[in-house]
């Protein structure tokens, strides 16, 4: 139930922290973060979470990362579904959170409400084929890092600060494509508010990030496992 809780409240502020930028600051008017500052928000929620709650979940805080590192043997089974349903929550929750908030202002309106998207919705106006396979590989490479980072081969102490940053790079990367998803969690959280076409859309920002997160997950296994000498 720990962990659990820890997924939660790590979700949470995944959410709250990286969507919140990209809600209340990015588009301020002169002084707005902008993309970059939307991308290190994103890392910073999750280098501050690994060493928070780390020790307890291992901070996964993306359905993806779950089911990757359950393939790629660092995850029982029996505690991938119970990880998934708390991590989705806890993004609703911070999502809940968000909207009080932003919607303590005169005029707000939700519009997008940071959630992600393609064609139409998409940032640079890409594709559903751009927004699937940047998904993909962009989740793919995720994994790959977080798997190498929390090997027990690699240099202790750090895996937090390469998961963080490794996230910044691949929101300075897709923002434009699909205001960057690699987590369903994340996802699901924005688009129950933004409703319509985010909700529609949505599908994508499930099955593109597993697959790349599967993927990761088949392809690190084979290249370094942890049972090997």
């Amino acid at each position: 139930m720990k962990k659990l809780i820890a997924e939660f409240i790590g979700t949470l502020w995944l959410v709250l922290g990286g969507c919140g930028s990209a809600v209340l600051a990015a588009a301020f008017p002169e002084l707005g973060i902008g993309f970059v500052g939307v991308s290190l928000a994103f890392g910073l929620t999750v280098v501050t979470m690994a060493y928070a709650i780390g020790h307890i979940s291992g901070c996964h805080l993306n359905p993806a990362v779950s089911i990757g590192l359950w393939i790629g043997g660092r995850l029982d089974k029996k505690e991938v579904i119970p990880y998934i349903i708390a991590q989705v929550l806890g993004g609703i929750a911070g999502a809940g959170i968000l909207f009080i908030i932003a919607s303590g202002k005169s005029g707000f309106e939700i519009g997008g409400f940071a959630a992600n998207g393609y064609g139409a919705h998409s940032p640079g106006g890409y594709t559903m084929i751009s927004a699937l396979v940047t998904e993909i590989v962009m989740t793919f490479m995720f994994l790959i890092i977080i798997l190498g980072a929390t090997h027990s081969k690699a240099p202790k102490g750090m895996a937090g600060l390469a998961i963080g940053l490794g996230l910044v790079l691949i929101h300075l990367i897709s923002i434009p494509v699909t205001n960057t998803s690699v987590n369903p969690a994340r996802s699901t959280s924005q688009a129950l508010f933004a409703g319509g076409w985010a909700l529609q859309q949505l599908w994508l920002f499930w099955v593109a990030p597993i697959a790349g997160a599967i993927l990761a997950g088949i392809v690190y296994k084979f290249l370094s496992p942890e049972s090997e000498s």
